[in-house]
């Protein structure tokens, strides 16, 4: 067992889920609200989660996250919180729980309506330390969200934004490779790809921050050589926790920012209809938009090809284009039934959202509708 601090406090291993009990003690935390989604539940992770606490903890459960959590589910959320006296939340699943508990965080002590801390509208400093305090449990290798300062919502609105506030950051993580063995090949390679794509991206972004480049370019890495396996054996207990590790510091680095994969599958990951998995609009977006950025960072490019043990000169969008191929994913927006019908309004939003302006070259609503157009089309 590794004890991490680092943004905050991580415990890493297989097992580590049993040491949860000396975490909600260190918070002052004795009334949590799991926060989770039916297929956890279904799964019997809930079981262990209940195992782990303190003997005589209340089993106080919101298990009604959708897999793009609303703020509809947070207000259903946010209404167990205060009708059963909790003082804190432990958020188990995929980055949907962990970033529903984190907005549950803020409503719990700062005033509604939630779209009043959306980064994009200015919401940053609004949110103050006093959010209630979250332990993330992440049960797969994706989104980072245990160690992310920001939770991805769509609002009533219509709008998917980012809440963005370093005081999101849970208070613990608990990364424990174990949870993720019974996690479907698909999903699987979906999530995997997801935080391939927060390595990737971060490490390109143009903010200076070499600590967060070293990770990131560790963390890409540790996917690129582990992914495969992890998706053709589930039970194989090495690559499981090496993807894990590499979806965390994939999380560690979002200070850097994203870029232009994250603004448009923010935007599209606010339709209703077709409903799209965040991981899975991540992996059909990284080709294209590494092609556009390619003439903007070639000696990242060049380190980056070197980190995924890919010859220095590779061609990074045909190498991710490949691996989504031999992994099962679909190549293109158009095999995820993504109708032209919405690209003039996504590619707005996608100018307007809080990754854009960290892409390594400028990138612009036109930008993004040929991105979306050519794969439709495709």
């Amino acid at each position: 067992m590794a004890l991490i601090t680092y943004l905050t406090t991580i415990r890493f291993g297989d097992g580590v889920l049993a040491e949860l009990a000396e975490d909600l003690v260190a918070l002052g935390v004795t009334r949590p609200l799991v926060v989770t989604d039916r297929g956890v539940a279904a799964a019997g992770l809930l079981d262990r989660v209940f195992a782990a606490m303190p003997t005589g903890a209340a089993r106080i459960v919101f298990d009604r996250v959708p897999s793009n959590p609303t703020e509809e589910a947070a207000l259903e959320a946010l209404a167990v919180f205060r009708q059963e006296r909790c003082d804190g939340l432990v958020a188990i699943g995929g980055g949907s729980p962990i970033d529903l508990a984190k907005a549950v965080s803020i409503l719990a002590t700062h005033p509604e309506p939630l779209a009043r801390y959306a980064a994009i509208d200015g919401g940053i400093p609004l949110v103050t330390a006093s959010v209630a305090p979250v332990i993330a449990i992440p049960t797969t290798s994706g989104t980072g969200s245990e160690v992310g300062r920001a939770a991805l919502m769509n609002l009533s609105d219509g709008r998917k934004v980012g809440l963005i506030s370093p005081h999101l950051i849970p208070k613990r993580a608990i990364c424990d490779p174990s949870l993720t063995h019974g996690l479907p090949p698909f999903l699987t390679a979906a999530t995997g790809m997801d935080a391939l794509s927060h390595c990737i991206e971060t490490f390109l972004s143009p903010r200076f921050n070499p600590p967060a480049d070293a990770i990131a370019l560790d963390g890409a890495g540790r996917i690129m050589r582990n992914l495969e396996q992890a998706v053709a054996n589930g039970a194989d207990a090495e690559a499981r926790s090496e993807l894990m590790m590499g979806a965390l510091q994939g999380g560690m680095c979002f200070q850097k920012g994203l870029g232009g994969v994250h603004g448009l599958s923010h935007a599209l990951g606010s339709l209703k209809e077709p409903s799209l998995h965040h991981g899975t609009l991540n992996a059909v977006l990284l080709p294209p938009v590494l092609a556009f950025n390619a003439a903007s960072a070639p000696d990242k490019y060049r380190r980056l090809a070197v980190a995924m043990g890919l010859p220095p000169d590779a061609d990074l969008a045909a190498a991710i284009r490949d691996l989504n191929a031999r992994i099962g994913l679909p190549a293109s927006l158009g095999a995820l039934k993504v109708p032209t019908s919405v690209v003039d309004d996504m590619a707005a939003k996608a100018e307007r959202d809080h990754s854009t302006p960290t892409n390594p070259r400028p990138i612009a609503a036109a930008d993004y509708a040929a991105i979306m157009r050519e794969s439709i089309a495709a």
